[in-house]
């Protein structure tokens, strides 16, 4: 199949998405996103992958490979700009949009748009009904302690967009409570402490790189970088 055509832009989105959604599927993930954007002379292409287990570097790699294999398949023109493939994972400010997002963060503290207000509650259990939280309020200013004020059952009619709040400690047994690193145990008198801005780079989802800036910067077909960055290089 021919790719000729616009490498940016709706058209190229659509031709792409088709290309890579029953490939993610197959691998048992799900195609949470695809953009593609102009970056000098290549065309980016940065996809979103998730399932409800979470994704691993491993995962992405592997996923990258498949895709890198499909474009090897159906992007045949050789005169058209190439493709910088990213795949990564969705970082904890993605907005929950739809029942299997709010699935995969039962557990966590979330905001959620109800009757056009803010409600901030923990997501205790999601059906398919709906999304049942453990709300909690007061906390708006600082130093205040939110207090439990009951659990309260939404229908998917009824919430809106919900966000993650980002948590400096997770529920024991939740999928990435490991996202947050432990104090080491140190008998010395290091004095150093870890940094919010050190907890807050382990909570980013497990994000692509940018492609390497060396001056060959062209990598084996279907092998993915580090990170599951494919840089498909001049075909």
């Amino acid at each position: 199949m021919s790719s000729t055509g616009p490498r940016t832009g709706p058209a190229a989105t659509d031709r792409l998405t088709g290309w890579f959604t029953p490939v993610v599927h197959a691998a048992g993930y799900d195609l949470e996103e695809l953009v593609v954007r102009a970056a000098g002379n290549r065309s980016v292409v940065r996809v979103v992958v998730d399932r409800d287990s979470g994704v691993s570097l491993d995962d992405v790699a592997e996923v990258s490979r498949a895709l890198s294999d499909v474009l090897d398949t159906e992007d045949d023109d050789p005169d058209t700009t190439p493709y910088v493939l990213e795949v990564t994972s969705p970082g904890v400010d993605r907005p929950l949009t739809l029942p299997r997002h709010w699935r995969r963060n039962v557990g966590r503290l979330v905001t959620a748009t109800v009757g056009g207000a803010d409600l901030i509650g923990r997501v205790l259990s999601v059906d398919e009904d709906g999304v049942t939280l453990a709300v909690e309020k007061g906390g708006a200013k600082k130093g205040q302690v939110r207090k439990a004020a009951g659990d309260r059952t939404l229908t998917w009619a009824e919430v809106g967009e919900g966000r993650v709040q980002v948590e400096f400690n997770r529920p024991e047994g939740h999928r990435d409570a490991g996202l947050v690193p432990e104090f080491p145990e140190d008998d010395t008198d290091d004095d150093s402490e870890l940094t919010a801005d050190d907890v807050d780079d382990e909570l980013d989802g497990t994000d692509a790189i940018e492609p390497d800036q060396h001056e060959d910067d062209q990598h084996e077909d279907g092998q993915a970088t580090p990170a599951g960055v494919q840089d498909r290089g001049d075909q």
